[in-house]
Formats: structure tokens, C-alpha cells, sequence
């Protein structure tokens, strides 16, 4: 097997790996702070739609992690720049919060529920059963269907939280029409976002706590991976799955070294 270049660019998800329920997991500000010294290109990825690189980089600010707002890549940037790319000054009907509707206002989308190109359903936490309705229509009229992420759930303090993959899967139910998924385990996001670096897959590596989203996104995009398990996948759970990632280990704290 040939060995892999030297990593020269970083991505990393947000929740599980940087942190945890609102809270730095320990390393993680050794670790953005290593990657800000070293002046390598990286990006802090989310797959939650809701919030803005500049809301993100506040939260994390709070918390001790000095992100800046241009590393900050979210599944609501990535969708915006897969319609910018296919359909240019298209319209949409949006199911989701300002971390979406920015980015779509700021490729120059027009958004309304009068006959849209797009159903665009990403991440909030009042999704309501008339903002359903009106998109399970538009989608019978002819909208294509997008959303933002698959993931069924998403972590609160109060324990798990229906997300957009969970809504999406109700209006594929009502429509027979599934969504075409712009983040992650869609390996769209990760060449998206070096593009936005000017990395190459084959120099790049890919931190992440889920199997099933951030380590596939990370094969299917030819980047090295690791897995943290500070986050949802288990020790136990890693040989459940047909593939693997390059190394795992326990925390950020470990990759400190490796930057």
C-alpha cells in the first residue's frame, strides 16, 4: 500500500470533536491554536444549518476557540454554493433558520413559496406542520427537493432532538420525492470546502466522531481520517462498519503532535 503524503491541510467537525454540549473537549484550543501557528489551511465543518460562520465563530469565541469567520464551513454554505453552481439566481422555498437563508440571500437567491426552483429544508428547532405542508406541495407542483444534512437527530441537553434528515424523510413520505443532501456523509461538502482552501484531497485529513458521516465523507473524498471518541461512534462500534478510518484515537488532544 502506498504511503500517504504529508498532511498539509486540515478539516475537522465541530460537536463531538472540538466540542462537546456546548463545552471545549480538552485539547481543542492546543489544537486550533497549533493549526493557527502553523499557518496550514484548515476548516472547523458543521453539518446543523441553523447558524452563520460569523454566529459560529462567536460561540466558539466564548468558548475559548479563536476560529475565524473564513475556516468556519457549514452544511448551509455548501448547499448554497451546489445551487449557485446548477441553477444561478434560481428562487427557493426555505424550511430553516439564518445560517441557511444567508447564505442562500448572499449567492443573490430569491426566497419565496410562488413557484421556487427549490424546496430547501435544513435545521431549526420550530419546524411547524404548515411550513411542511406548503413544502410537500411545492414539491408536488415540480420544486426539486434539497436538503441541507441527513442526520436524523441532533444533541440538546435535554437528550435528542428530531433534525432535518428526520423532516426530510416525513415530506419523502407525503411526496414520494427524495431530497438530494448537500452535507455530509455527501462527499460534496469536504471537495467543496478545499476547494475553498486550494487543498488537495490526497494532502488533506479529515477529524470526525461519527463513522457514518464525517470518516465516509472523508474516504469518499480521498482525504486521510481520523476518529475521535469523544463523540456519537464508539470503541466498540468502529468493525460494525464495511470501512475504516486511517487511526483512531481517544480525543483533538492526540492530534496536536501531528499538526
Amino acid at each position: 500500500m502506498a504511503e500517504r503524503k504529508p498532511i498539509e491541510s486540515w478539516l475537522t467537525d465541530m460537536d463531538g470533536v472540538l466540542i462537546h454540549e456546548g463545552v471545549p473537549i480538552p485539547g481543542a484550543d492546543a489544537f486550533i491554536k497549533k493549526l493557527r501557528e502553523s499557518g496550514k489551511p484548515f476548516l472547523v465543518l458543521t453539518n446543523n444549518s441553523i447558524y452563520t460562520p460569523r454566529d459560529l465563530h462567536a460561540r466558539l469565541s466564548r468558548m475559548g476557540l479563536d476560529v475565524p469567520v473564513e475556516n468556519i464551513w457549514t452544511s448551509a454554505l455548501a448547499t448554497a454554493q451546489f445551487l449557485d453552481d446548477q441553477r444561478p439566481g434560481g428562487t427557493a422555498y426555505v424550511i430553516g433558520e439564518a445560517g441557511l437563508t444567508t447564505a442562500l440571500h448572499d449567492i443573490g437567491y430569491v426566497l419565496t413559496d410562488h413557484d421556487p426552483d427549490y424546496v430547501v429544508l435544513g435545521e431549526t428547532r420550530t419546524y411547524s406542520f404548515e411550513a411542511m405542508t406548503k413544502a410537500v406541495r411545492l414539491i408536488e407542483a415540480g420544486a426539486r427537493f434539497i436538503a441541507t444534512n441527513p442526520d436524523e437527530t441532533g444533541p440538546s441537553t435535554e437528550g435528542p432532538l428530531p433534525a432535518t434528515g428526520a423532516v426530510a424523510a416525513l415530506i419523502t413520505k407525503a411526496t414520494g420525492r427524495k431530497p438530494y443532501f448537500a452535507g455530509k456523509p455527501n462527499p460534496l461538502m469536504m471537495r467543496t470546502g478545499l476547494n475553498t482552501l486550494g487543498a488537495h484531497s490526497e494532502t488533506s485529513a479529515m477529524i470526525g466522531d461519527r463513522m457514518d458521516t464525517d470518516v465516509l465523507a472523508g474516504i469518499e473524498a480521498g482525504m486521510q481520517t481520523f476518529l475521535v471518541l469523544t463523540g456519537l461512534t464508539r470503541p466498540d462500534e468502529v468493525e460494525n462498519f464495511p470501512y475504516r478510518p486511517s487511526k483512531v484515537v481517544d480525543s483533538i488532544a492526540d492530534l496536536v503532535d501531528r499538526v
